[in-house]
C-alpha cells in the first residue's frame, strides 16, 4: 500500500472538544429570540376517520399564538418514495400517533393546555396490525393499494428448480425480526422561522438537509431558494433522521408561519416510539440447497414485510432485504417474493444496515443449518462459497475489491474457532460465526445522479476550508474529509476546517446513508483539494520560475522534487496569489459521480447499484445460563474489508458502536405493542445494551484499496451492525444445540425453546 502522511493516522475528532466542553449546539439547545414553543396533537386511535375538529377553546388559552389543522396547510401527500401522508392527517387517521393539529405558544405549559382543548370528533374504523391481517379478504383499506400491499418483488436468476435438483440437502425454515427503534440520544428537533418576504429558515438535527429541502418545498408549495435549512449539531441518527422527513419539520413551518414567530418543536421519548421511523420487522421463509461438498446449489426466499401507516422508505428498504445478502457468496440459482404491507403501525423507516440485518439474520443461521446437515464446518462452507474480487454476483454487483475470504480466515484465526467450536456444550458456551456485505453508495435510492460536490478554499493567510453538503452526525466525517483534504494539499489537519452545513452555501448533496459520505462525499473532497492543489502550484511554478509539474506540496511548504531547496510556505503562496487576483481565495472544485458501471436496477431488481461493496465477519462467543435462559455474551471479533481505513480509531469506533447496537437487536430490544399502542416507549421499559451488556470487542482491518474510493476507502459504519444477530445466533446453538429463529433472543424466548423447540424441515436427497 501506498504510504501518506495523514491518511491511516488516528487523529482525533475534530469536534471532540466542542462536545466535550459543552460548547456544540445541539438542536435540542438551539433558540432564537421570541421563540414559540410548539406541541401536536396525535390520534387516541389506530384507524379512524376524522369527522370534525374544534379548535376555538384552544385558540382562547392564554400565551397561544396559533392553532393549526390540515385546512391550514396546502394538503399535498408527500413520501420519500410514495406521495401517501400528509403533514397533518385530511380525513382520516392511520396509526396511534398520526397527527392532526398543532399548537404554538408563549410556552409549553401553554402549549400542552390548547392541545388538551382541542375537540376531535372520531368515527372509529377497524384496525390491522400484521402484514396476514392487512392482506386478507375484506381487511379495511388504509390506503387504495389492492390488499394494502405497497411493493411487491419477484424474481428468478438461474433455474432455482434446477438448482434444488442437484442439491444433496434441502433445508427449509422461516425467521422473523423485530421492529427496534434507533435509539439515538437527541430525539426529533427543530426551529422553524419565517420572514415577511416568505422565506423559509429551518434548524434541524438532520442526516440530508438538501433533499430535505426537496420535500419541504413540495408540501409548502414554494420554491427551494425559499427554504434555507442548516444542521444543528446532530445527538445521533443511524437512519432515522434521513431522507424521511417525518411530519414535525413541516408542522413546526406552518405554525412559525401563522404565529408570525419562530417555533421549536422537540418530540418527547413517548412520541419517538410512537411516531419516529424505526426498522422494518420482517419475517422470512428461506429454502436453501446444497450439495455434499458445501456448495450452495439454490436457494429460495420469501419476505412478508410490515410497512405500518405510510410507505416512507419501506420500500427501498424491502428491496434491500430482498437481494442484498445474497450477494455474498456464489449462488447459481435464486428465486425471490418480497411483499410490503400496509398496516395500521407506526410507518417503519430507514435503520443503520436498511432492510439488510434482517436477511442476514436468516442466511447466516442457515448456512450453519445446511453445514451441519452436509457433516461440514461452517468455516469451509463460506470460505467455498464466499464471493471474489472479479466476480459479478448472482444480482449483478461488480466487486472490484473483495477480502471476505481473508477476512473469514482471520476472523477463525484470531477467534481461535477450530479450538473452540463444539468443544463446551456442557458448559453452555459457544461460538458463532457470520459474514456481512453491504454498499458504499446506492444508485436505486435517487433516481437523478449519485455522487457528491465540494469545495477546498485556500484563503490568503493559509486556512483551508472544505464546504460540502453531506452530513457529519457523530461519524466522524469532518475529520476524514479534513484528513483528505491535507493529505491532498500537504497541509497539517489543523490548518482545514469543515464548515457547518447550510444549504444556502453548501453545494446539493444526498445525505448521510447507505455508507456513502466517505466513499462519494471523500471522494469529491480529494478532487476539490487537488484541484486547488493544482492552482496554488501553478501559481507558485510562476514565482518559482520552474514548470508546476516539478512542484509539490509537503509539510505546509511548496518545493522542487528532490530539491534540498526549501522552497517556499504555501501560506505565502496563498497571499500572493489573492493579492494578484483581486483578493479571491483559490477555490478548489471537486465534482464526483459514479462511474458509468454503476447503475440503476432494472424492474427484476438486477444491477451494479454501488462503486464499492464492503465486506467482513463477526464471531460472537457467549454463555448460556439453561437456568434462565440468558445470555452473556463473552467476547467478541469484527474483521472488516473496507478499503483503506482513513482513520483506524474512528473506525474502531463505528466498528463498537455498531456491534452494541446489533448485540441490542439480537438480545432485548424491540418495540412492544397492544393494538397499536406502543407499551414501552421509554428508556425504562425499552432497553438497549449497557455497559454491563458490551464484552470485549476486537477490530481487524484487512485493508485492500478499492480503486474507485478516496485513498481507496470504502464504507464502514453501517455495515457493523449488519451480521451480529446471526454470529450470536449460531453461537447460542453451538453452547446449547438450540436453534433461535426469531429475534430478540431474550431470556424468555431461550428458555423456552429449551423446554421444547420445534425441528427444522430437512429434505435428504441421500445420493442425488
Amino acid at each position: 500500500m501506498e504510504k501518506h502522511a495523514i491518511i491511516g493516522e488516528r487523529i482525533q475528532n475534530v469536534d471532540s472538544p466542542d462536545k466535550a466542553t459543552g460548547r456544540a449546539v445541539y438542536g435540542i439547545d438551539f433558540r432564537l429570540p421570541g421563540m414559540l414553543h410548539g406541541k401536536i396533537l396525535r390520534s387516541p386511535f389506530a384507524h379512524a376517520r376524522i369527522l370534525r375538529i374544534d379548535t376555538s377553546r384552544a385558540e382562547k388559552v392564554r400565551g397561544v399564538k396559533a392553532v393549526i389543522t390540515a385546512e391550514d396547510t396546502p394538503k399535498i401527500k408527500y413520501g420519500a418514495q410514495i406521495n401517501d401522508e400528509y403533514p397533518l392527517a385530511v380525513d382520516k387517521v392511520r396509526y396511534e400517533g398520526d397527527e392532526i393539529a398543532a399548537v404554538a405558544a408563549v410556552d409549553e405549559g401553554a402549549a400542552q393546555e390548547a392541545i388538551e382543548k382541542i375537540a376531535v370528533e372520531y368515527g372509529q374504523l377497524p384496525a390491522v396490525f400484521t402484514p396476514r391481517e392487512a392482506m386478507a379478504p375484506g381487511a379495511p383499506a388504509i390506503h387504495d393499494a389492492p390488499h394494502n400491499i405497497v411493493t411487491h418483488i419477484a424474481f428468478e436468476r438461474g433455474c432455482v428448480e434446477e438448482g434444488f435438483r442437484k442439491a444433496d440437502v434441502i433445508l427449509e425454515e422461516v425467521f422473523q425480526s423485530s421492529n427496534v427503534h434507533q435509539a439515538y440520544l437527541e430525539p426529533h428537533v427543530c426551529v422553524a422561522q419565517a420572514d415577511a418576504s416568505g422565506n423559509i429558515t429551518l434548524w434541524g438535527s438532520l442526516q440530508a438537509p438538501a433533499r430535505n429541502r426537496e420535500t419541504l418545498a413540495r408540501i409548502l408549495k414554494i420554491l427551494q431558494s425559499k427554504i434555507r435549512i442548516v444542521q444543528t449539531t446532530v445527538g445521533g441518527g443511524f437512519g432515522g433522521k434521513a431522507t424521511q422527513l417525518i411530519s414535525l419539520y413541516p408542522i413546526c413551518v406552518f405554525l412559525a408561519i401563522k404565529a408570525g414567530q419562530p417555533v421549536r418543536i422537540l418530540n418527547t421519548w413517548e412520541e419517538e416510539f410512537t411516531a419516529s421511523r424505526s426498522r422494518m420487522p420482517a419475517e422470512v421463509r428461506m429454502k436453501l440447497g446444497i450439495k455434499k461438498d458445501g456448495t450452495f446449489a439454490a436457494k429460495e426466499i420469501e419476505i412478508l414485510a410490515n410497512c405500518g401507516a405510510y410507505a416512507g422508505t419501506g420500500p427501498a428498504v424491502v428491496g434491500t432485504t430482498a437481494t442484498r445478502a445474497t450477494s455474498l457468496y456464489r449462488f447459481p440459482h435464486v428465486k425471490c417474493k418480497a411483499d410490503l404491507v400496509y398496516t395500521n403501525l407506526t410507518p417503519i423507516g430507514s435503520y443503520r444496515g436498511y432492510g439488510n440485518p434482517q436477511l442476514h439474520f436468516a442466511l447466516e443461521s442457515m448456512i450453519d443449518m445446511a453445514s451441519e446437515a452436509v457433516g461440514l464446518d461452517p468455516l469451509e462452507v463460506r470460505l467455498k462459497n464466499a464471493i471474489r474480487k472479479g466476480d459479478t454476483s448472482v444480482h449483478g454487483f461488480v466487486m472490484n475489491s473483495c477480502r471476505l475470504r481473508e477476512c473469514i480466515e482471520e476472523a477463525a484465526a484470531k477467534s481461535r474457532w477450530k479450538e473452540k467450536r463444539g468443544r463446551r456444550r456442557k458448559e453452555g458456551q459457544g461460538i458463532g460465526m457470520a459474514s456481512m456485505i453491504h454498499v458504499s453508495g446506492n444508485r436505486a435510492v435517487y433516481p437523478f445522479f449519485d455522487g457528491s460536490t465540494a469545495y477546498v478554499r485556500i484563503h490568503p493567510h493559509g486556512g483551508v476550508d472544505v464546504v460540502t453538503g453531506e452530513a457529519e452526525i457523530g461519524q466522524g466525517s469532518n475529520t476524514i474529509f479534513a484528513q483528505i483534504a491535507a493529505e491532498a494539499l500537504g497541509v497539517p489537519v489543523k490548518e482545514v476546517r469543515v464548515l457547518p452545513l447550510d444549504t444556502d452555501h453548501s453545494p446539493f448533496a444526498l445525505g448521510t446513508f447507505a455508507s456513502r459520505v466517505t466513499t462519494l462525499g471523500g471522494k469529491a473532497v480529494l478532487l476539490a483539494a487537488e484541484d486547488a492543489k493544482q492552482k496554488l502550484l501553478s501559481f507558485a511554478a510562476t514565482k518559482m520560475e520552474v514548470p508546476s509539474e516539478s512542484l509539490e506540496t509537503k509539510e505546509g511548504r511548496i518545493r522542487i522534487k528532490g530539491s534540498v531547496d526549501p522552497g517556499m510556505e504555501y501560506q505565502e503562496v496563498a497571499k500572493l496569489a489573492s493579492h494578484a487576483s483581486g483578493g479571491a481565495p483559490l477555490l478548489g472544485v471537486g465534482a464526483f459521480s459514479v462511474p458509468s458501471s454503476v447503475v440503476i436496477p432494472d424492474a427484476s431488481r438486477y444491477g451494479n447499484i454501488s462503486m464499492a461493496y464492503s465486506f467482513g465477519v463477526q464471531v460472537a462467543e457467549v454463555q448460556v445460563d439453561r437456568k434462565t435462559g440468558k445470555v452473556t455474551i463473552l467476547q467478541f471479533f469484527s474483521v472488516h474489508d473496507s478499503g483503506t481505513v482513513i482513520n483506524p480509531m474512528l473506525g474502531e469506533g463505528q466498528v463498537e458502536g455498531g456491534v452494541v447496537q446489533g448485540i441490542g437487536y439480537a438480545l432485548m430490544e424491540e418495540i412492544v405493542r397492544e393494538a397499536g399502542k406502543v407499551l414501552n416507549g421509554n428508556f425504562t421499559d425499552y432497553r438497549i445494551p449497557t455497559i454491563k451488556d458490551v464484552p470485549p470487542i476486537k477490530t481487524i482491518f484487512i485493508e485492500e484499496p478499492d480503486p474507485f474510493g478516496p485513498f481507496g476507502a470504502k464504507g464502514l459504519g453501517e455495515i457493523t451492525q449488519v451480521p451480529t444477530a446471526p454470529a450470536v445466533a449460531n453461537a447460542i446453538y453451538d453452547a446449547i444445540g438450540i436453534r433461535l429463529k426469531e429475534l430478540p433472543m431474550t431470556p424468555e424466548r431461550v428458555f423456552k425453546a429449551l423446554k421444547g423447540s420445534p425441528r427444522t424441515k430437512i429434505e435428504n436427497r441421500g445420493g442425488r
